[in-house]
């Protein structure tokens, strides 16, 4: 691996983080700066930071491909399991950078520093999260970068780098929050399967993503009350406004509502409520 920067600031090494190709420096770099930041060694930034890319450094592979191509395959071979954790590695590897992003890019805001505590504890469990999937996947004969990927969650998230209240809308409350709902049965599926050792992976990922949507829907009702808005009615507008279709059902009611987001956000918005 080759040799990190030295980090100043918070935004430098986020930035940094963002930017890197090499997997292994973007998720050490990712880590490092969180545990500077949480150990009060950064100052959180200086005008000689690096402007913010719009979009992150990524190896050669995998090849970027529309959602419409990606194919599904059963968990009941080995190669489904691979494609199905790729996948996975892919989600949690777009997960860093956006954790990364929206300090770097929203580090002017006039928010706490708690917020960039928050989201770095978020960056750095990311980071986490895409090692042990990577590690997951070469144990049974795969690597990321092998398959196909596609790119829709940062196109997702890039529309709304503008504004702090509908980015924290559409990452943690609709992209993370649908990890809620999916990973159980994901779970499920490979213990009947005999893949113990991947859901283990996936409990932990689970775990931590409770979590994460946890401070999207904190920040976001702070951001609401400081504006005055009602924050149920802000996220519907916000989401009409900047992510495409419908939410899918179905949703995981009681661990949503453990991190904070109750039905009111999100049953009108979805595709049973518009049929």
């Amino acid at each position: 691996m080759q040799e990190l920067p030295k980090i100043s600031t918070l935004r430098q090494g986020a930035t940094a983080a963002i930017m890197a190709a090499d997997l292994d420096v973007k998720t050490e770099l990712a880590q490092r700066t969180a545990t500077l930041w949480r150990q009060r060694r950064l100052s959180l930034r200086s005008p000689l930071d690096p402007s913010i890319p719009d979009r992150p450094g990524r190896p050669a592979k995998p090849d970027l491909v529309p959602p419409t191509q990606m194919k599904k395959r059963s968990l009941h071979s080995n190669h489904g399991r691979i494609a199905l954790l790729h996948a996975i590695a892919h989600i949690e590897l777009n997960a860093v950078d956006l954790a990364l992003d929206i300090v770097a890019r929203f580090a002017t805001e006039k928010v706490p520093h708690s917020f960039f505590d928050g989201w770095m504890q978020v960056a750095f469990e990311e980071a986490k999260h895409f090692r042990m999937v990577r590690e997951r996947l070469r144990a049974i004969g795969g690597d990321y970068g092998d398959l196909p990927a596609h790119d829709g969650l940062w196109q997702a998230a890039h529309a709304t780098k503008t504004d702090l209240t509908a980015r924290l809308a559409v990452v943690p409350l609709i992209l993370e929050a649908r990890g809620l709902d999916v990973t159980p049965s994901l779970q499920e599926k490979m213990r009947e399967t005999g893949d113990v050792e991947s859901a283990a992976v996936l409990d932990v990922i689970y775990n931590d993503e409770k979590g994460h949507v946890a401070i999207g829907a904190k920040w976001f009702r702070f951001l609401c009350a400081r504006q005055s808005r009602d924050p149920a009615r802000t996220f519907h507008e916000l989401v009409r406004a900047n992510f495409r279709g419908p939410l899918k059902a179905p949703f995981n009611d009681i661990a949503r509502a453990e991190a904070g987001l109750t039905p009111s956000f999100y049953r009108s918005l979805s595709s049973t409520s518009h049929a």
